[in-house]
């Protein structure tokens, strides 16, 4: 009897690699279709655009998917193929945001050279989505589930995930494993730790003058702010971990005009180690301080994505086994980037992430993903949910 089953699990496996190797050019096209499609944080309708072309194909195989409204940032994207009941889910995750604005894709759509596919958010993180899809419904069409396997695909990752954090740990609570799609490293490795992100946004009151003729009786907004980013930015500190940039400035009015108003946008990010209560109370008390007499400053809004804890060994282990008889070589990295996988990790599923297909340059216009990587990735993501004990 061990022996048939053990036949019949082989044959499943092969069904399951066999079938994704025959899927490279219909997992390139369903890419090329969701790059094609801008889907910016808050852009409700590209968003929602993304989920149904994805929510197409789950279903023409036969899976069953549900849309979420979530209102100011798009859809959820459900989906589900159903194991043994009883038994713990396996959650495959990912996010339908992108970082760059409507207009976007019309400019530089997806292409492909040497290799290589191009175009507004193709690793980071479509091609992960792309991915997940084509996994599920491998084991759709062939089978060979030990527990239910989900998709959960977020829309507002890029922004901190503001709307959607809570439903992202409920997801992930008593899951038997969390694979985030991200993309894999520029070196094919994949990322096993995380840490957390906090953006800060603060404005700067002061008092408008004349600039030539009654400068004195002003105080500049803008003056108050630089000294503010300074003393922001000597948070950084590389023993701990912890950086801080002011990526964002805006304040004056008109050039001869002692600026009335200024506002910055933060960005720090920080360790598992680090308390972020502590290190959001360090940077209340730069912006409140009254860096120039007259002026006065104030937090408008907070946003947080929590560092994810170190990956299990048993869960790199497993994916590093099947990677291995597929013929490549992986390990775990650490990253300074935050994504959802800190929020899984947090509620104590053990979370993998980087499983996506292997690309680079993310945010920036040399986005690129490795299509080589496609099949392979997709055939390692597989052999271990079926292994998975």
């Amino acid at each position: 009897m061990q022996d048939t089953l053990d036949e019949s699990r082989s044959q499943v496996r092969a069904r399951i690699l066999d079938w994704l190797a025959s899927q490279g050019q219909a997992m390139q096209d369903l890419l090329q279709k969701v790059v094609d499609i801008d889907s910016g944080s808050r852009d409700e309708a590209g968003v929602t655009a993304v989920a149904t072309a994805l929510r197409e194909r789950l279903e023409a195989a036969g899976v069953a998917v549900q849309l979420e409204p979530v209102p100011g940032y798009g859809v959820l994207l459900h989906a589900q193929v159903p194991g043994p009941a009883e038994a713990p889910p396996i959650l495959l995750m990912g996010h339908m945001d992108t970082v760059y604005p409507a207009g976007t894709a019309a400019r530089r759509p997806f292409r492909v050279e040497d290799g290589r596919a191009y175009g507004p958010g193709v690793a980071d993180m479509k091609s992960g989505l792309v991915m997940n899809v084509f996994v599920a419904e491998a084991f759709a069409r062939c089978g060979g589930l030990e527990a239910p396997l989900q998709l959960f695909f977020s829309c507002d990752e890029e922004i901190g995930s503001p709307a959607t954090r809570d439903r992202i740990m409920a997801q992930a609570r008593g899951a038997r494993a969390v694979l985030n799609a991200e993309p894999g490293r520029v070196s094919g490795n994949l990322v096993t730790s995380r840490k957390g992100s906090m953006v800060v946004d603060f404005e700067v009151e002061g008092v408008a003058a004349h600039a030539g003729i009654n400068h004195a009786a002003g105080a500049s907004a803008i003056g108050a702010l630089a000294r503010k980013i300074l003393a922001l930015h000597g948070l950084t500190d590389p023993t701990t971990g912890t950086t801080a940039n002011v990526g964002v400035v805006h304040g004056g009015i008109v050039p001869n005009m002692v600026a009335p108003h200024a506002k910055a946008e933060l960005d720090m990010r920080f360790t598992s180690e680090t308390d972020p209560e502590e290190l959001l109370a360090k940077v209340r008390a730069i912006v409140e301080e009254e860096s120039l007499p007259r002026t006065k400053g104030r937090i408008t809004e907070t946003r947080r994505t929590l560092p994810m804890k170190p990956t299990p060994d048993e869960l790199l282990a497993l994916y590093q086994r099947g990677a291995r008889a597929l013929g490549f070589e992986v390990t775990g990295e650490f990253t300074g980037g935050a994504a959802d996988s800190g929020l899984t990790a947090s509620v104590g599923a053990p979370t993998l992430c980087g499983t996506g297909p292997v690309g680079g340059h993310a945010h920036t216009e040399r986005e690129y993903c490795e299509l080589a990587t496609f099949v392979p990735r997709a055939q390692a993501v597989a052999l271990a949910i079926l292994d998975h004990p």
